[in-house]
């Protein structure tokens, strides 16, 4: 089978562990309910709403056929008053020419059933993070925390190689032993917090995650392995290119172009034309459809920035031009301070504006190369000229700014042509960047919000209401528990 003898590669005992339904599990833990017989939802909904879902329980993925993450147009019910998403069904429910089946009665008497019984509860970001924290502890009693690389806030990658014989010396089944430490870790964590935790089990940190992503969560234990000996059946098998860790919807348009449909074709093609035609990432999946994947836990790093970014969907629709442009530079001036935060100054600046859903129009967007600068006032000024040479009009509901092509600061890109006017321009960016200092001083002793300008109080700004969220959703406190 394939090109790889794997006597020569390294065996670990990889886990890869999930929180079931994380910010989910957590909410209905702390009203005293089953994580994985209620029926509930995180949607945010009294800031950036348009009733944004950020997580939902199995039952409710289950019910109403949906994933973790949506709009509450989409649900087939109306979350305010628990009834029959007409509107929806006639949507999604029409024949070739255009004639709506409607739905029986048993199926919307079930919906709204379902949906009187369901739970929607606003985010409270503070909270889930400090239930990862607690999880990260309990983990850290089972390998050392050098052993355990936190992959998201709800999953992480663990080591446990070494620990298998401490907690198992009487057992000789080196596969068994990570099954029952697997197993031990489930346990605890659900005693000692209410949680439940997929786990996938490999020989490498590759297949452990194929192993949760694609088996794991679809036992009745919550567990699956995947050694080097089960590639074959296990990897090749994967039905859907993209179900597999790193292929995205266009990396697999990619390769169907080279004429490769599934990970079996992508395992046993010439990698030399791999190399040829996708260059070196697509020679990395080939090899990871093989199951070779030589990346330690302990390789803790640091993945370099690329670009700063904010985005927003709006708490209502924007008509005014002005308002707009408030928001813009409120999120230039967050981008800023975090470039200067990393010393990084940004040589491109790109922005989008996404409309209401009532006003179908293309989303406006545009990306310029500038001069090297962390300045919050060069960057505001630049974005709001690039808005203005762009934007017609429209009612707007999304906005989004980006600051890329990172150099390391400082930098110095000032005419020599003049020497009155560059010494001129040096001072005005020295006392600049004194103010700027000061500022970001203050901000990271006080917070964001201690020094403010006037356009906080002006109708249409967000700065204040977004330095109280957390990943851009509320950071709760104890409210939404009825």
């Amino acid at each position: 089978m394939g090109y790889f003898d794997y006597s020569l590669e390294p065996r670990r005992a990889i886990l890869f562990e999930d929180v079931k339904s994380n910010y989910a599990s957590i909410e209905c833990r702390e009203r005293g309910l089953d994580p994985l017989t209620t029926s509930l939802c995180v949607m945010s909904r009294s800031d950036n709403s348009m009733g944004l879902i950020l997580a939902s329980s199995p039952t409710f993925k289950k019910v109403f056929g949906k994933s973790n993450v949506g709009r509450s147009h989409e649900l087939p019910f109306y979350p305010q008053n628990r009834k029959f998403n007409y509107s929806r069904w006639n949507k999604t429910h029409r024949d070739f020419y255009g004639n709506v089946e409607p739905p029986s009665e048993e199926y919307v008497k079930f919906i709204e059933d379902w949906a009187r019984d369901t739970y929607i509860v606003p985010p409270r970001m503070g909270l889930y993070i400090q239930s990862n924290i607690q999880v990260l502890e309990i983990l850290a009693t089972f390998t050392s925390r050098a052993e355990i690389h936190p992959y998201s806030i709800d999953e992480s990658f663990l080591d446990v190689t070494e620990s298998l014989d401490y907690y198992f010396p009487d057992e000789a089944d080196y596969y068994k032993k990570m099954d029952l430490m697997a197993q031990k870790i489930q346990r605890t964590l659900y005693h000692q917090t209410g949680l439940y935790m997929t786990i996938g089990m490999g020989d490498n940190p590759l297949l452990a995650k194929l192993s949760m992503d694609n088996y794991a969560k679809n036992s009745q234990n919550m567990r699956a392995l995947i050694r080097y000996e089960d590639v074959e059946e296990k990897v090749w098998t994967i039905e859907e290119m993209t179900d597999f860790w790193g292929i995205s919807k266009r990396t697999k348009q990619n390769f169907e172009k080279i004429g490769i449909h599934s990970i079996r074709e992508l395992a046993n093609a010439d990698p030399d034309m791999i190399k040829r035609e996708m260059k070196t990432m697509g020679l990395q999946q080939f090899f990871h459809a093989n199951g070779i994947d030589e990346t330690s836990i302990h390789d803790h790093y640091q993945k370099a920035s690329t670009s700063f970014g904010n985005s927003q969907i709006l708490p209502r629709d924007y008509t005014r031009q002005e308002e707009v442009e408030i928001v813009l530079k409120e999120m230039c001036e967050q981008v800023a301070v975090r470039l200067r935060k990393e010393k990084k100054g940004a040589t491109s600046i790109s922005f989008f504006v996404g409309f209401s859903a009532k006003e179908p129009r293309k989303t406006v967007h545009a990306t310029r190369g500038i001069e090297p600068t962390n300045s919050t006032v060069e960057i505001q000024q630049f974005v709001l000229r690039l808005f203005r040479e762009r934007f017609e009009g429209g009612v707007v509901r999304q906005i989004g700014i980006s600051a890329s092509g990172l150099i390391d600061a400082p930098f110095r890109l000032i005419s020599l042509f003049d020497e009155a006017e560059a010494d001129q321009e040096l001072k005005r960016q020295h006392q600049e960047e004194k103010i700027q200092e000061a500022m970001d001083s203050i901000r990271k002793k006080q917070g964001f919000t201690a020094i403010q300008k006037a356009t906080i109080l002006k109708k249409g700004s967000r700065a204040i209401e977004r330095s109280r969220l957390i990943g851009g959703h509320s950071a709760g406190g104890l409210e939404g528990l009825n």
